[in-house]
């Protein structure tokens, strides 16, 4: 019953996202929308990032020897000169260990 449910559920998703893709053609949008709507990434990714790096388990601000801090930093710089996502994913996730596994101990 629980698997089916999840099935319908992921089917429906994949529809609902789908007709949007196959049912807009491009030159419905004008001008002004598609503007607008260029600025929909950049203003949803810090409010999918910057949660998990400032928030403790409790919803609290953890600013003081938190780690994901000082990793973020450090990806922020080597994306920004590296200009690679992969090499950014890397070192933010190297640092990160490097900090929780041998500075934070």
């Amino acid at each position: 019953m629980h698997w089916t449910t999840i099935i319908y559920c992921g089917i429906l998703t994949y529809l609902t996202r789908f007709s949007m893709i196959f049912f807009l053609k491009k030159d419905i949008l004008n001008e002004k929308t598609k503007k607008v709507l260029s600025y929909v990434p950049s203003a949803i990714f810090p409010a999918i990032i910057f949660p998990p790096i400032f928030l403790d388990a409790t919803g609290s601000i953890d600013i003081d020897s938190n780690p994901k801090i000082l990793a973020a930093i450090i990806a922020i710089i080597i994306g920004y000169f590296s200009r690679s996502i992969i090499v950014t994913i890397l070192v933010g996730l190297a640092s990160y260990w490097f900090l929780i596994f041998v500075y934070y101990q």
